[in-house]
């Protein structure tokens, strides 16, 4: 009986030994995203991929730190191995795609135009010009819209932002006449009181998914596995409301 419990208590420790060494990964966000990422009023990382991944993290036995960056130099940040993956409502594209993995897609999210309240302009002449456009650096919708410029030879003049509120702060100034942005910060501008509209889309619908290294699988399979846990449960509606549902 004594040999038992002695086992039991050396299976006990090694069970804390293995929890105390959780392996934790680092999550590069965006510093501005709302409502997906973004720092709150207490210094702290705070937004729907913020909290999805934590919940992602505790149920699948690891741990996660979120890191707030410059958008524009994250891709190359995981690649250099300061950051483990990208939870931040990373659009999935070709491009991306060529140099890392992406988790299975968790949200689709439209491409919009946003104007002040009172502009009569609308989304396709925003898009002919001549108009002052604005738009976060180092997104697809900047890379999207330098190539349609050339392309199709349009006479918007674009503006490029470090992030969509500093945008919306410039529009509302009359620096700039519009913004392409993605449609969850654009709503989310809205419902914090914002005088600023929707007036329609510019591109097709975007996929969100989580950037890792081509060579992490196991943490690949980690997210995928923990999103699909989190998708069915109760938890993820009330994430939803939370961030997404506001009216």
């Amino acid at each position: 009986m004594k040999r038992l419990s002695l086992m039991l208590a050396a299976f006990a420790v090694l069970c804390m030994a293995v929890s105390a060494q959780a392996k934790t990964y680092i999550n590069g966000i965006d510093a501005n995203y709302p409502p997906f990422a973004y720092v709150g009023e207490d210094g702290k990382p705070a937004g729907f991929d913020v909290e999805s991944m934590d919940w992602i993290a505790k149920t699948m036995g690891f741990e996660v730190k979120h890191q707030p960056m410059d958008w524009d130099g994250i891709i190359p940040a995981l690649m250099n191995k300061k950051i483990d993956m990208v939870c931040s409502g990373m659009s999935i594209t070709p491009e991306r795609a060529a140099v890392v993995n992406f988790s299975d897609p968790y949200f689709t999210i439209q491409k919009v135009i946003l104007v002040p309240a009172d502009s009569k302009l609308t989304a396709e002449a925003a898009m002919a010009g001549p108009t002052k456009l604005g738009v976060q650096r180092g997104t697809n919708e900047h890379e999207l819209l330098e190539t349609r410029k050339v392309e199709q030879k349009l006479k918007y003049e674009l503006r490029y932002y470090d992030s969509s509120p500093l945008a919306v702060e410039d529009m509302l100034n009359g620096r700039i006449e519009a913004i392409a942005m993605d449609s969850a910060p654009a709503k989310d501008a809205i419902a914090k009181g914002k005088p600023v509209k929707i007036v329609g889309t510019f591109a097709d619908d975007d996929a969100f998914g989580v950037a890792i290294r081509k060579d992490d699988a196991e943490l690949l399979k980690l997210v995928n596995e923990g999103y699909k846990k989190l998708h069915a449960d109760p938890f993820w509606k009330a994430l939803n409301d939370k961030y997404l549902n506001k009216k």
